[in-house]
């Protein structure tokens, strides 16, 4: 693929079998149109947060796409809805949960979407896979901002 954008993918599920839950969303980013899957990293164990429910697998991924931001999330949308997500109330528990972090050099405010992710920078479960594949994009001092949110790599 020639031009397009490197977007970063928040993946995290707490209900059913989680960390297959996670495992088969790297899959299915990969098989998104005008999309692959260029880096994924290791899944995490971490506690909700501003959420409830038992702990949650998390993971980043990289992409590589030609799809438009709004476009790539009703995508990532379409997985969680493959996937069994339901949206009963804000943060509930879920089968899965599919972020958009970044895309590209995009800032973008509107009713449905936030790019940078609004609260990317203060979530351990976001900062510290995204720092396993790609480091420079984790401000300095941002990991040691959160280092009283518990996670846990899963080996």
């Amino acid at each position: 693929m020639r031009d397009g954008v490197i977007a970063y993918v928040g993946i995290g599920a707490n209900l059913g079998d989680a960390r297959a839950a996670v495992l088969r969303a790297f899959d299915d980013l990969g098989q998104l149109p005008q999309t692959r899957l260029v880096a994924r990293s290791s899944l995490y164990r971490s506690a909700p947060v501003d959420a409830t429910g038992p702990d949650f697998v998390n993971a980043v991924a990289a992409v590589h796409t030609h799809l438009t931001a709004p476009d790539l999330l009703a995508q990532l949308q379409g997985l969680e809805r493959r996937a069994g997500r339901e949206r009963p109330w804000h943060h509930a528990p879920r089968t899965l949960d599919l972020d958009l972090l970044l895309h590209g050099s995009a800032r973008i405010e509107s009713d449905v979407l936030t790019v940078p992710h609004p609260r990317w920078q203060q979530r351990a479960f976001v900062l510290v896979p995204l720092s396993e594949i790609a480091p420079d994009l984790v401000p300095p001092g941002a990991l040691a901002a959160v280092t009283s949110q518990v996670i846990a790599r899963i080996p």
